[in-house]
């Protein structure tokens, strides 16, 4: 049975110029700010947040972001969204020549945390039930804490104390986006590659062209299915689903996890993928520098993966 799902933002990476100010002002100065979330079935983060002190609207956080976005089926609701510029040649996952309108200098609220100056961009898709998307710039240089027991995104200055209870990573960047060392298993042998901690996936692995032809890849995982994913531009692409027998990320491992990829499709899927699926199973640290991130098993670490 083939399933039809959006995979928001991804690659090649949106290329925006970015209007965004990351000034972050607060009606006092505090250590901690605590931002509640929920996941949706299709494994996307929701945050609530007011725009220009009228709209509010439901945004997916999206790690692999680095703008604030609407989807174009919302703006007649809204009362204060004004487009006020335009971009062409703006470049997504699915394909290129796509282009977006902008709005500029919004004010933008989450939880008690306020920025100003604001871009928001136009995009024709976000994740299942949410009306738009931001990334994880506008927390800047400060520590992100997810608990998806509590479904509560903290942002800090300083590391928590029960850190002794997670498993360090190292984290490194390209594009501004984090990648994370793991390891596919198969009853053949173990393959190591770089993958992006992507939230705006909602399935659980995305292997990248050229990790599936050089390992061979396609004819060691079980395939179960075929899937369409379309980026926020409406460009569509068909990829193979399978069955990964282990997925590691140090000495954490998920079993039989589901895993997607483009066989014979190389050059097309550049990146490899940790999606929602499989990020929800842990609650997650990241450092003020994004040098490190700190993982924990959490109470979704044995459910069922999701069927989408």
């Amino acid at each position: 049975m083939r399933k039809f799902i959006y995979i928001i933002g991804l690659f090649s990476f949106l290329t925006k110029t970015s209007f965004t100010q990351n000034l972050i002002q607060d009606t006092g100065i505090k250590e901690k700010h605590s931002i509640p979330f929920h996941v949706t079935s299709y494994n996307n983060i929701v945050i609530s947040a007011v725009i220009n002190h009228l709209d509010t609207v439901d945004l997916m956080l999206h790690t692999g972001s680095h703008d604030v976005t609407l989807i174009e089926s919302i703006l007649p609701k809204l009362k204060t969204i004004k487009f006020d510029g335009f971009v062409d040649s703006v470049k997504s996952w699915g394909g290129s020549n796509n282009t977006s309108d902008v709005s500029k200098n919004n004010l933008l609220t989450i939880a008690d945390l306020n920025w100003d100056s604001i871009t928001i961009w136009k995009d024709k898709h976000s994740g299942q039930k949410t009306y738009g998307k931001f990334g994880l710039d506008l927390f800047e240089n400060k520590i992100l804490d997810f608990d998806f027991d509590k479904n509560l995104l903290v942002i800090e200055t300083k590391l928590p104390q029960e850190l002794n209870t997670y498993h360090k990573f190292p984290l490194f960047f390209e594009n501004g986006n984090m990648y994370i060392k793991a390891i596919c298993q198969t009853q053949k042998g173990k393959y190591e590659n770089d993958f992006l901690i992507h939230s705006g996936y909602g399935g659980d692995i995305l292997l990248d062209d050229n990790f599936v032809s050089e390992n061979e890849l396609a004819g060691q995982i079980d395939i179960t299915g075929e899937r369409k994913l379309q980026d926020a531009f409406g460009n569509v692409l068909t990829s193979k689903k399978g069955i990964l027998p282990l997925f590691i990320i140090g000495n954490l491992q998920l079993s039989n996890v589901p895993v997607g990829f483009f066989d014979g499709a190389i050059g097309r899927q550049k990146i490899s993928i940790i999606g929602g699926d499989v990020l929800k199973r842990f609650n997650w640290i990241v450092d003020a520098n994004r040098e490190f991130i700190y993982l924990k098993p959490n109470s979704h670490f044995n459910t069922n993966y999701s069927s989408i």
